[in-house]
């Protein structure tokens, strides 16, 4: 699905990178995985839609542009989204239940 400027794999269901894995008002980001290079609603989708394992990004890439709000399709750095609960351009919160995943994507 196409959202904004940018390609969005995966299950998505909703403009707002949302997928059937995780669909909450607040489920509004998707993940540029440092793998592909790709952006996904959640690794969940990445899994299933790949065939390959996914990678995290090294914390010395922290300023890559790899995190977009699907609300306004603002594209935020690593650090940017580690250290908000909502979107620096348009303000939507995001699910702080993300954090539990961080791993996943990001180093430490």
């Amino acid at each position: 699905m196409e959202v904004g400027n940018h390609q969005i794999f995966g299950k998505v269901i909703d403009s707002h990178t949302r997928c059937r894995h995780y669909h909450s008002s607040q489920d509004i980001i998707a993940i540029k995985f440092a793998c592909c290079k790709q952006y996904y609603p959640c690794y969940k989708c990445h899994q299933e839609s790949t065939g390959h394992s996914a990678e995290v990004w090294e914390k010395t890439e922290f300023n890559e542009r790899a995190v977009l709000c699907g609300a306004c399709h603002y594209e935020l750095t690593i650090t940017e989204y580690l250290y908000t609960d909502c979107c620096p351009s348009c303000k939507s919160p995001f699910n702080p239940g993300c954090k539990i995943h961080h791993h996943l994507y990001f180093g430490r």
